[in-house]
């Protein structure tokens, strides 16, 4: 008797200590505003611009905004090789929220893309590696003219991959050219490096998985230079001390050109 006392005094210890340190769940209703601008400057060269605008919970809070130019090279008929750069920031938003304060991230990156055609069927696996420099914030200390307040006091390197695997199938043809296309696919985001909290060690992030996307939706195509995209995007995301994981529905509308400046 006095075992099974011990052992349920036990379990109760356990479920009571790991309680304590529960990941807190959040949710917000995200709203993406998406431009993707590709330009070809040669038959194999091209210089891409994309840029976004993130809301949370409708339109009532900035999520994210960033701006990402890059270079592509179509190296074989079902390669590409890029290299860019981004540029992000990350406001405060939710509850709770990850951040204290705004924070700026600047990121070279260089990436592959295999597309490859299975009759109607396009499927694309990209893998993008980015080298990020993520601010850091640190709270100052209060004055008697002012509270303490949170400032970016330095930028931390952190390694992550990206993996993308991407199904586009024309639904509707309109001269056996793709009217309308279903979207389908998914993005996984990994932290690379020695996983922590220790910033000074440069530690990547408690957790190898650093963000996960669902994706699910339609595109209309204009002509060959103008597309649309209306998609459902199932956003999850880790903060850096794994204590808050963020499980977002968004939807993302994406604007797309595609122009040819390349000499005939």
């Amino acid at each position: 008797m006095k075992n099974i006392k011990k052992l349920i005094f036990g379990l109760f210890l356990g479920l009571t200590t790991l309680s304590t340190f529960a990941q807190t769940k959040s949710q917000n209703n995200d709203i993406w505003l998406h431009y993707v601008g590709k330009n070809m400057l040669t038959k194999k060269l091209s210089f891409t611009l994309e840029a976004t605008m993130r809301y949370a919970n409708g339109f009532s809070e900035k999520q994210q905004y960033f701006i990402r130019p890059s270079f592509d090279y179509q190296f074989t008929k079902h390669f590409i090789g890029s290299v860019g750069f981004s540029h992000y920031n990350t406001y405060v938003y939710g509850s709770p929220a990850i951040n204290k304060r705004p924070i700026p991230e600047n990121h070279p990156w260089i990436q592959g893309t295999f597309n490859h055609q299975f009759g109607d069927l396009k499927l694309t696996n990209r893998l993008r590696n980015e080298f990020r420099f993520v601010g850091i914030a640190s709270s100052t200390v209060a004055t008697p003219t002012g509270p303490s307040d949170y400032v970016i006091s330095d930028y931390k390197f952190r390694d992550r991959l990206r993996y993308m695997v991407l199904a586009t199938y024309p639904l509707v043809k309109v001269d056996n050219k793709p009217k309308l296309l279903g979207i389908i696919g998914d993005e996984a985001f990994m932290n690379i490096g020695p996983l922590g909290t220790d910033i000074s060690k440069n530690n990547v992030g408690k957790t190898f998985m650093n963000q996960n996307r669902i994706i699910a939706g339609l595109g209309y195509v204009f002509n060959p230079h103008h597309q649309i995209q209306l998609c459902y995007i199932h956003q999850n995301i880790w903060n850096f001390s794994d204590t808050i994981e963020e499980s977002n529905p968004t939807v993302r509308l994406s604007y797309l050109t595609n122009f040819s400046f390349a000499k005939k």
